[in-house]
């Protein structure tokens, strides 16, 4: 054989490599032409019987049988992001857990939200996977896409920054919470997903409230009593962190729960935990937006307030203190308490105040 003569073309690679890959065999149109697959050849390995299938329009299984949960997850981002360069701002991190599964800037388009995000949250509360019949995908509101198959398309007029479960983009868990309980009439099953979201410390209660608010869900009634149950746990469960932080950090035990009058007076506000003899106060600011309301925020945030400039003008320091600062940052809240209980020798003694159990 000639050296100089040219070599023949290579062969195509055999499209049974494409299944046999050690990654996803979900694939669109698109990434087979890339791999040198025509729609044509694509038509033909799905045939009836054939060892490919068409699991959602423009998306392909790689082999004969049902899809299993991953599966089903990636060939949604891949209908629902495939095609669309990535948005601006919306950065995702990468996950070392997810190997060689897809995470390129079409996943950056549109993320698993609603039930489906919450079970790989790890909400106990939420469904199974398999059990799941449509699996929600968040897009943006411009994006011309239906609903088809398992793929349950849910738009918004900003996505909110994915965060990485078992390889999956997906929504925070407000905002998955708002989208799944969006098509719920459950009640018990509202509130188990809401109990569950504060328990067991995924979000804080304000940030629940925030997304179902946007969403416009706190006008029916199933919500709001689940709202309600909500509220009422997430501030049981910050009282107990301020009590844990009180006693952690070695500060000096305040009275608890009381309320402060004025001898004779009027009543001046309860107070979550007061040293009388310092005159510094602490106040849980567990406000959340309410009925869709923006006024009702704002006239609760008058009230604290008024309240806390009334108690500093008799001489009482309030340090408003959110139940996130306590999850996260309980050192640093400590150290505000602290520095406010050292600082009260040098100020003017506070007026007198009848402390009272609330």
């Amino acid at each position: 054989m000639n050296h100089n003569a040219p070599l023949p073309p290579a062969s195509p690679r055999p499209l049974r490599h494409l299944s046999r890959t050690g990654g996803h065999r979900v694939l669109t149109a698109a990434q087979l032409r890339s791999h040198g697959v025509s729609p044509a050849e694509t038509t033909e390995q799905c045939r009836p019987g054939g060892p490919w299938q068409q699991i959602l329009p423009g998306v392909f299984l790689l082999h004969p049988g049902p899809p299993t949960s991953e599966e089903r997850l990636h060939a949604v981002l891949l209908y629902a992001a495939r095609e669309v360069p990535p948005p601006t701002g919306v950065p995702v991190q990468p996950d070392p857990a997810a190997g060689d599964r897809p995470q390129g800037p079409a996943y950056q388009a549109a993320m698993i939200t609603g039930l489906a995000a919450l079970t790989l949250h790890g909400f106990t509360a939420a469904p199974p996977l398999p059990s799941l019949e449509r699996i929600d995908v968040l897009v943006p509101r411009l994006r011309r896409l239906r609903s088809t198959g398992c793929a349950h398309v849910i738009r918004t007029a900003s996505l909110p920054a994915p965060v990485q479960a078992t390889g999956v983009p997906v929504a925070p868990v407000p905002r998955a919470l708002a989208d799944a309980v969006a098509g719920m009439t459950d009640a018990g099953a509202v509130r188990r997903l809401l109990s569950e979201a504060v328990r067991a410390g995924h979000c804080e209660p304000a940030a629940v409230v925030r997304e179902l608010n946007d969403a416009k869900l706190l006008s029916r009634p199933h919500v709001v009593d689940a709202v309600d149950s909500l509220l009422a746990e997430g501030r049981s469960i910050a009282e107990a962190r301020l009590y844990r932080m009180v006693s952690e950090h070695g500060l000096p035990d305040p009275v608890w729960n009381v309320d402060l009058r004025l001898p004779g007076g009027p009543h001046l506000g309860g107070l979550d935990a007061y040293w009388p003899e310092q005159a510094v106060a602490i106040e849980l600011d567990t406000r959340a937006p309410r009925r869709g309301h923006r006024q009702d925020d704002d006239a609760t945030w008058s009230e604290y307030a008024r309240k806390r400039e009334h108690l500093e003008r008799l001489g009482i320091t309030v340090v408003y203190i959110t139940p996130k600062k306590l999850r996260d940052a309980a050192e640093q809240q400590a150290a505000v308490v602290r520095t406010a209980l050292m600082a009260s020798g040098d100020r003017d003694p506070a007026a007198y105040v009848v402390v009272l159990p609330r």
